[in-house]
């Protein structure tokens, strides 16, 4: 890991109106910075703001205040150095799973060879090349949830903006997406800005986890996650200290209050 930052964000305030009329604050005065290699997760209560922290990053949204940069680059607008990956799949029926890895590459107007050879390796790498031919209905959740991750890669970001991506499958599968997400990052060292309600998740997963408080959404926390093995989130789970990190962002998330309505919103 480096000292380059990849994505950051500087007093970062964003603004809705509702449809009463009243103005909204989603997020309000957001610093942070993801440095290159590194896997930051995002934690906090619903509606405090960490999905509009992803739309700003991805250029979807504008802020109302502050800015946003990914390589230095103020974000202005959609941009080929940034991915982002949802909880839904969102994967084209009309197309077999070879086709949809190669989606976004056909946008980057890569040439047909170069195409394939990025879409074989990633289906390679994520056990799914026996599975080229088929579409999307023919495959299991955890499966389409891999080749969404294999199309987001394909086109090589430089930041990953990642909004719950294994929430929709079971456990067991859950596990077998973070070990490959996490090899994945580590080999090809991409950076990963990572929202999840899973603490463990956040946790095994990442270099660094950002709390947020209840809306309007600030980073009120920041926890090092000083442990071996990054890259093997399933071994992470064995190490003794992975429960006193939990402990931690629970004591600091204040799961007490968390289902409380923010001070001006209704119940």
């Amino acid at each position: 890991m480096s000292d380059v930052v990849r994505l950051e964000y500087r007093n970062v305030t964003m603004r809705f109106v509702a449809a009463s009329g009243k103005a909204l604050t989603a997020v309000e005065r957001v610093s942070l910075a993801v440095r290159d290699g590194e896997v930051v997760s995002l934690i906090g209560p619903s509606g405090c703001g960490k999905s509009t922290l992803l739309n700003i990053g991805s250029g979807l949204y504008t802020p109302s205040e502050g800015e946003a940069f990914v390589d230095g680059e103020r974000v202005e607008g959609p941009n080929a150095h940034v991915a982002f990956m949802l909880q839904k799949d969102l994967l084209l029926p009309w197309r077999t799973v070879l086709e949809n890895v190669m989606f976004g590459v056909e946008i980057q107007r890569l040439a047909l060879p170069e195409r394939r050879r990025r879409a074989h390796a990633l289906l390679e790498n994520f056990n799914l090349a026996e599975f080229a031919g088929h579409y999307p209905h023919q495959l299991s959740g955890g499966m389409r949830q891999r080749v969404a991750l294999a199309r987001t890669l394909a086109v090589d970001p430089s930041v990953l903006l990642l909004d719950e991506p294994f929430s929709a499958v079971d456990a067991q599968t859950r596990m077998v997406l973070q070990r490959g997400l996490a090899q994945t990052l580590k080999r090809a060292g991409k950076t990963a800005l990572l929202i999840t309600h899973d603490l463990l998740e956040a946790v095994t997963l990442s270099d660094r986890v950002l709390v947020m408080s209840r809306r309007p959404g600030r980073v009120i926390d920041e926890i090092r996650i000083e442990l071996p093995q990054r890259d093997d989130p399933i071994a992470r789970r064995r190490e003794p200290r992975v429960n006193e990190y939990v402990a931690r962002l629970m004591d600091r998330l204040d799961i007490s209050h968390a289902g409380q309505p923010a001070a001006g919103a209704s119940a």
